[in-house]
């Protein structure tokens, strides 16, 4: 299944003639999310070839304008396009005024239903989820309410071994218990360890999305060993005293979080319009944390499947 994350654009507040604004397209198995809508993401939806009407949810991390300022406009040529089917909007309440009220002012009736999900100030838990898929949320540290999102894959059942079942002729109560981990004992009481008929599932993997935010080490714990972290480096240490003032996290800090929460690979963004050139951004993330990648728009990140290894108790 497919997990890859396009990133549609990484600038802060002002874009740039190389950088929009924040917003990020998740696909998960052709299930698509977009996370943040600032102005001009239509734009780059059409830019990246990303069909605007496969959307059916959007995450709105915070109310500042750019992170939703899209929602407009994005919504407008959807409707005019022709979409049928619902829009689920996940977002703080002051997002969804906004849009009620655009809407209202505009006279402009959609075709297609708008499905508002509020995310409330400090809400830690799960915003969406289905029998392979879960999307949490937790609050960060920013001037107005701010949460991350975390996209992960449900843990996997053991699979079966090949030949197992004819081999031990296992009843579907037995496969049932010996995917959950448990060893099988047949009617003369011989015990077939679950190692015997079962293989360990792929890794769930997991892509956290932290954007903005002053640095919080303490949230690392809910982050732990995610395959890809997106954190904001709106600043260099160059800048350390306006981070702390609007309450943005430096490129250091966004290194010290990976290497904290121990992630697999961090990606920095949210570039304040003084960067022309990121290097330095780079080059302070990777003095904390190595596996460290620059976004820039367009860019795709693919997570792929990894085997997991076995444990003491799967031997």
């Amino acid at each position: 299944m497919q997990f890859r994350i396009t990133i549609l654009g990484c600038s802060s507040a002002i874009p740039t003639k190389d950088r929009y604004p924040t917003a990020q397209l998740v696909d998960y198995s052709d299930r698509y999310f977009l996370v943040d809508c600032a102005e001009g993401t239509q734009m780059q939806l059409r830019r990246y070839r990303i069909s605007f009407q496969r959307i059916q949810h959007i995450l709105i991390s915070h109310m500042h304008s750019d992170h939703f300022l899209g929602l407009p406009g994005l919504l407008s040529s959807m409707d005019l396009l022709g979409r049928k089917i619902p829009m689920h909007l996940y977002a703080p309440s002051e997002v969804i005024s906004f849009i009620r009220h655009y809407k209202e002012m505009t006279h402009t009736p959609s075709n297609f239903e708008l499905i508002f999900h509020e995310i409330k100030n400090q809400f830690e838990g799960i915003l969406w989820e289905n029998e392979q898929f879960i999307i949490r949320c937790f609050p960060l540290r920013h001037s107005v309410a701010c949460h991350a999102f975390i996209f992960e894959e449900r843990a996997r059942p053991l699979r079966m071994k090949k030949n197992a079942i004819i081999q031990y002729g296992l009843t579907i109560e037995q496969i049932r218990l010996a995917k959950e981990g448990h060893d099988i004992i047949k009617a003369d009481g011989k015990v077939i360890p679950n190692h015997s008929i079962t293989t360990l599932p792929m890794h769930p993997r997991k892509y956290v999305y932290m954007t903005d935010t002053a640095f919080l080490p303490n949230v690392a714990e809910r982050i732990l060993e995610a395959d890809v972290l997106y954190h904001e480096a709106t600043f260099g240490q160059d800048f350390k005293i306006r981070a702390e003032q609007t309450q943005h996290s430096t490129a250091l800090e966004a290194g010290k979080m990976a290497a904290l929460a121990r992630v697999k690979k961090l990606i920095i963004g949210h570039f304040s319009v003084r960067y022309t050139n990121t290097d330095s951004l780079l080059a302070e993330a990777k003095s904390e944390f190595t596996d460290t990648e620059v976004a820039f728009d367009g860019k795709v990140i693919d997570i792929p499947f990894a085997y997991r290894t076995f444990s003491s108790n799967h031997c």
